[in-house]
């Protein structure tokens, strides 16, 4: 791997996008262990429950009405399930009466842990993730679509966004 910095390296052997090719026939290949993501450094001791719990799910596959990782998730079923074991909370079961839970906060108030809305099917509050810290959260996407981490700032999501919700952790 030469001439591509460590960092990028893992980032690219990660994503799946650099394997094979740079080692010789006869040589093991090396998959770095997972980066250390700074915003869970910033999260309570119970959003980090939740967080780890999330993170524990990436990869799992979409499926309308899933609600576990056998089954694959739907967006609301991933955000009830990570609450429920990962915090032992039980949250509605969809995105719009999730939406009615907690305390709603404006983005800039948003913690690691906070529930995050947005309008995907033309009407309010149809999709739901956590987030997690700069301007990333978690989710189930979509049909033919598995748990991932998104940005806030990209242009689908801000257009789309609804608000947000913190519901009590502590």
């Amino acid at each position: 791997m030469q001439g591509i910095p460590i960092f990028l390296a893992r980032v690219l052997i990660l994503a799946g996008l650099l394997i094979a090719p740079f080692a010789q026939a006869d040589e093991p290949v090396l998959v770095p262990p997972p980066l250390q993501v700074s915003f869970v450094d910033r999260a309570s001791a119970t959003a980090q429950d939740a967080i780890d719990q999330a993170m524990d799910l990436l990869g799992i596959r979409y499926r309308r009405g899933g609600s576990s990782p056998e089954a694959g998730f739907d967006c609301s079923g991933f955000v009830s399930h990570v609450f429920r074991e990962g915090l032992g909370m039980v949250l509605p079961r969809s995105s719009k009466e999730m939406s009615k839970s907690g305390e709603e906060i404006s983005r800039d108030e948003l913690r690691p842990g906070d529930l995050v809305f947005f309008n995907t099917m033309r009407k309010a509050f149809s999709h739901v993730g956590i987030y997690l810290g700069d301007n990333q959260f978690v989710h189930a996407p979509r049909s033919g679509g598995r748990v991932r981490i998104e940005d806030l700032r990209e242009s689908y999501w801000m257009k789309r966004f609804n608000g947000a919700r913190r519901v009590n952790l502590d």
